[in-house]
């Protein structure tokens, strides 16, 4: 395809590109949160104002731990709750909801401290996080360059990270309610409508007819499930438990790259690298978020190689620069800065790509994919509440990791990634490329054997051996169903055959 027929394609779909957009800008919440608090925890100003500067080392990372991480509990009990609230009012709602919550989680954030205490202040600090995870580095480096050290130099980022939060909100008022959720309720006119409004097409279009007619079919018999009976169905079989299990797992992989580590607590780990000064390590902070978004740009590139082709290249390249920054950091813990540390830093930011190509997408991505429509609810509720769990637990102990074991930090993330690339080798069939109706077929039978199937050279672990393809299945699933619709038609007609005849 070319660019002016991509382009074209583009502006066809152009409403479903805005409702990604403004669905998508939630992520933002998250990853602006990421770039602000490691910084503002290593401005000397915050410091003051809180009275950092006179703990302990180890005091120092317990609090940085806490800080960091109490935002993921927040995002936690939200994760959990928004599964029940979303079920039963709707994605639109909830969402905006969640914005107006983050909103005035940043806001309190913004105002922490003033005419208060130190304590007083910290606490409620430490409220507003909580409060805004229910619900950016550049901001930092101009803060600290350009502002004098005293608190609005600390609280402009917390004040200008509302901007994404009211962009948010004001773009989901504009944008329809998600078509499952409405086929779930029953109210098949309007889901008709909102696909018809994402492709720009007439409700009455064919192809919105069929597509509403297969989510029906995913929702037959179990559109009216309490989230306890999703829960109790996500054991109905080992193919069902294992699809609602795939997205928990992972999330938690996802948290266990060690993405937060570097995130949170970047200024702290190029300080360990070499580089000095508050503005340096900003500066380099802001670099790496730099590179991040040229990741996800990359992204796009590579998106043609299928998920799990990215897990695989993007776990093993995030641990082997892990591991070398372990390496270089075991050898070189402190001192003037040596060549390799510049290959350490380039390390740093070839981590961030491969996180961009790989477990940073991609495990949404396998998330919704994955999970059975009826249980999807259940599902990717407790797969993003095991995010956030993990995410607390990593932003938590990684300053204290930092602080007591050093490298060993880095070696065992590291080892993770090499782990996690390993079971998408060998587990994980790739699932692009087939409709999320047809997902389900890729793990009724031999999901190893698929799974070793669709990785590179994978062929040469099972010989011969092959799984069926996704449409022999369905032919086959087919079949099945006009057998039976044939036995109980001919079951019927012999009913009322028998009942016609007259008794001797």
């Amino acid at each position: 395809m070319t660019f002016r027929n991509e382009l074209r394609e583009i502006v066809r779909y152009r409403n479903a590109y805005l409702l990604a957009f403004s669905a998508a800008m939630g992520s933002i919440f998250y990853g602006w949160d990421i770039g602000l608090i490691g910084g503002v925890i290593a401005m000397s100003s915050f410091q003051e104002s809180f009275a950092v500067d006179k703990l302990s080392t180890s005091a120092k990372a317990d609090f940085n731990g806490n800080i960091v991480s109490i935002l993921q509990g927040g995002c936690f009990f939200g994760a959990l709750s928004m599964g029940y609230f979303s079920g039963k009012f709707g994605r639109k709602p909830c969402l905006i909801a969640s914005g107006v919550i983050y909103i005035v989680g940043s806001a309190i954030q913004a105002i922490a401290g003033l005419g208060s205490s130190a304590a007083t202040g910290l606490s409620v600090l430490y409220f507003s996080r909580f409060l805004g995870g229910i619900g950016v580095v550049w901001v930092n480096y101009s803060a600290v360059l350009n502002i004098a050290p005293t608190d609005m130099q600390w609280r402009i980022p917390f004040i200008v990270q509302i901007v994404p939060g009211a962009l948010f909100t004001f773009g989901m008022l504009f944008q329809p309610e998600s078509p499952r959720w409405l086929v779930e309720k029953g109210r098949y006119p309007q889901a008709a409508k909102t696909l018809a409004f994402v492709a720009r097409i007439s409700p009455e279009d064919p192809a919105v007819l069929v597509t509403l007619d297969e989510i029906k079919e995913e929702f037959e018999g179990k559109h009216k499930l309490s989230l306890w009976q999703q829960f109790k169905g996500m054991g109905a079989s080992s193919v069902i438990a294992n699809r609602c299990f795939i997205p928990a797992l992972v999330m938690f992989f996802q948290q266990w790259t060690g993405t937060n580590a570097i995130n949170y607590f970047s200024p702290e780990i190029f300080t360990g690298l070499g580089i000095t000064g508050t503005s340096s390590t900003l500066f380099a902070t802001g670099i790496y978020g730099v590179v991040i978004s040229v990741g996800l740009v990359l992204m796009f590139a590579v998106e043609s190689f299928g998920r799990k082709k990215c897990l695989i290249v993007g776990g093993i390249g995030q641990g082997l620069t892990m591991l070398w920054i372990g390496g270089y950091s075991s050898i070189h813990p402190s001192g003037p800065i040596v060549p390799a540390s510049y290959v350490s830093l380039v390390a740093v930011y070839l981590y961030a790509v491969f996180y961009c190509v790989g477990w940073g997408p991609v495990p949404w991505v396998i998330s919704a994919e994955v999970a059975p429509n009826h249980l999807r609810t259940i599902s990717l509720s407790i797969a993003i509440g095991v995010n956030w769990l993990f995410s607390f637990t990593i932003s938590k102990i990684t300053p204290i990791m930092l602080d007591k074991i050093t490298y060993g930090t880095f070696l065992i993330f590291g080892l993770m990634c090499i782990i996690m690339a390993a079971w998408a080798y060998i587990f994980l069939p790739e699932t692009a490329g087939h409709a999320l109706e047809d997902i389900h077929f890729l793990f009724e039978q031999d999901v190893i054997v698929r799974a070793l199937q669709d990785a590179p050279l994978g062929r040469l672990f099972i010989g011969k051996k092959r799984a069926l393809p996704v449409e022999e299945l369905k032919k086959e699933m087919e079949a099945n169903v006009d057998q039976k619709s044939i036995k109980e038609d001919s079951g019927k007609a012999f009913d009322d055959g028998g009942a016609s005849v007259a008794p001797i």
